[in-house]
């Protein structure tokens, strides 16, 4: 991998980095990630790009004690549907906060973590995970 790619993973995946997606003049509805076409008004929607907030409330959530490969030395851990203060909804790793902490209606704030590093020789991949707010 030249010097020059690493730059290029961050600026080539917004939505990871920054919850780069979406929102839909028409309709007024935001979408993460980002949409090519707006499924609710389809050819009619103008989408514009949009950053997503950066806070928002846990809906649910569940303790994950098996984890996937890559995961197996994090686990137990919480992975939770996050919905975001304009109403959007993702997925995410909830990090940095008490197991009792951990609820539906918690508040949650966007952190920066490591995703992986799968690969020895490769560049560690980071993005956006949340952590409970008071």
């Amino acid at each position: 991998m030249t010097d020059g790619a690493l730059p290029l993973i961050w600026r080539k995946f917004g939505e990871r980095y920054d919850l780069d997606g979406n929102f839909c003049e028409t309709c007024k509805t935001a979408y993460f990630p980002a949409r090519t076409v707006c499924p609710k008004c389809r050819r009619k929607g103008k989408l514009v790009a949009q950053k997503m907030p950066k806070n928002g409330k846990i809906v649910s959530f569940t303790e994950v004690f098996s984890g996937p490969a890559g995961f197996e030395n994090e686990v137990p851990y919480f992975i939770a549907i996050i919905e975001l203060e304009n109403k959007t909804k993702l997925l995410s790793q909830i990090v940095d906060s008490e197991k009792e902490k951990v609820k539906i209606g918690a508040k949650v704030e966007k952190v920066f973590r490591k995703i992986s590093d799968i690969d020895p020789e490769g560049p560690i991949a980071y993005g956006y995970k949340f952590k409970i707010v008071e």
